[in-house]
């Protein structure tokens, strides 16, 4: 099973979503959570333009590198305290590139949406600075580029689109949850990803993503 979103598809499934206005004094409260991907750049790179667009927003970078769907989940489980101290208004939410690994951190596309389902489960119970539930958006994962060398292989490359984009999908048609196919920018060019990391550029870029799909949501 492939994914396959087309051109307009950054956001789906999102009719019950209406702009949000954050009460805090710090404007919106945007949790970024992930892997390295997240904890790397795009996180500051997603500030830079809020504040380019004047719009008042902390972005708060949540990402782990190194974690895979359990590690992150079992990271939340710990800490979702503090996290909940935050306030959230968004949760933007990309995993799943080291659960491709072919090493320990290999994680069958099962498992990985079932921790997938437990991570949104714990960040709905989170209540924005207004008291209201945080607005979650999930990511889909780059691709993994070819010769990546090990712990990535060739069949690490072809779970990104058989497997795990697929069970990313389904779980915002599940719970109704907006998409953010950032798979289909790097798939589009290709020079944003030298590996499995984006370029610096990449980064910028993926941040852009993210903001064209939390701008129709939020009350400048």
């Amino acid at each position: 099973m492939q994914l396959r979103l087309g051109k307009h598809s950054i956001l789906l499934l999102m009719p019950f979503f209406i702009s949000f206005c954050s009460t805090s004094p710090k404007g919106i409260v945007i949790l970024c959570a992930g892997d390295s991907i997240t904890a790397q750049a795009y996180p500051h790179f997603l500030q830079k333009i809020f504040i380019r667009q004047g719009i008042k927003a902390k972005v708060l970078n949540y990402g782990r590198s190194g974690n895979t769907s359990g590690e992150y989940m079992s990271f939340l489980q710990r800490n979702q305290d503090r996290l909940k101290a935050e306030a959230p208004d968004f949760i933007l939410l990309e995993l799943g590139t080291n659960d491709v690994r072919a090493d320990i951190d290999f994680t069958p596309s099962d498992v990985f949406k079932a921790n997938m389902k437990t991570i949104v489960e714990i960040f709905r119970t989170f209540k924005s600075g207004s008291g209201k539930g945080p607005a979650i958006l999930l990511g889909t994962i780059p691709p993994i580029p070819e010769g990546t060398p090990f712990p990535f292989t060739p069949q690490s490359v072809a779970r990104v689109e058989g497997e795990i984009n697929p069970a990313i999908q389904s779980i915002c048609e599940e719970e109704r949850l907006p998409l953010v196919d950032g798979h289909a920018l790097f798939l589009k060019e290709p020079g944003l990803l030298p590996g499995v990391h984006p370029s610096r550029e990449g980064y910028r870029r993926l941040a852009q993503h993210w903001f064209d799909a939390l701008n129709p949501l939020i009350s400048k």
